[in-house]
């Protein structure tokens, strides 16, 4: 993504943290809790990749199309199991903001990674989507007390402090396209 080098870095290291932590609830006992884990990990890690700031790090031509295929396999599987419940649907749009992204940056000029290619309506709508989703998981949030004995996998309000985090950094990523 193209923007300032410090605020680049700022956030890859959100999106590690998150993906790093997902990974840590992956360890639930429930079962629920471990499959979302799973899908918020890749997100996070994906996000952060793609977050690297170009002007350190310029992914070669081919890294785009591999990002679009893997998070268009991501939306596939959230598409499927969206049929469980509409909680699924979120990770579909995630899925589908980072293959638009993916696809955004692969036809920028010389494949530079500079950003500037989205089509403004749908990173419009997608700022939107997440903006709002923010707003809500940012109010959801506030009420949840702390688990007491809770594992760290475990914990609601780390969970939705995870989400919240990535709701911010797609919204940057937008931004920034």
């Amino acid at each position: 993504m193209h923007g300032p080098v410090p605020q680049g870095w700022l956030l890859v290291a959100l999106c590690a943290a998150t993906g790093a932590y997902c990974v840590l609830r992956m360890r639930s006992q429930v079962e629920e809790q471990r499959r979302a884990a799973g899908g918020e990990a890749l997100m996070g890690f994906g996000m952060a990749a793609m977050a690297v700031p170009a002007a350190v790090f310029t992914p070669p031509a081919w890294a785009w199309p591999v990002y679009a295929a893997v998070f268009g396999a991501a939306a596939l599987h959230a598409l499927w199991s969206a049929r469980a419940g509409a909680h699924h649907l979120h990770h579909l749009v995630g899925a589908v903001a980072m293959v638009y992204m993916a696809v955004a940056m692969a036809v920028s000029p010389h494949g530079s990674g500079h950003g500037g290619s989205g089509i403004p309506l749908v990173t419009g709508a997608l700022l939107l989507y997440f903006t709002g989703y923010v707003l809500l998981s940012g109010v959801r949030l506030v009420p949840v007390p702390a688990g007491g004995g809770l594992a760290w996998g475990d914990r609601p309000e780390l969970a939705r402090a995870c989400r919240l985090s990535m709701g911010i950094a797609m919204v940057a990523m937008l931004l920034t396209l």
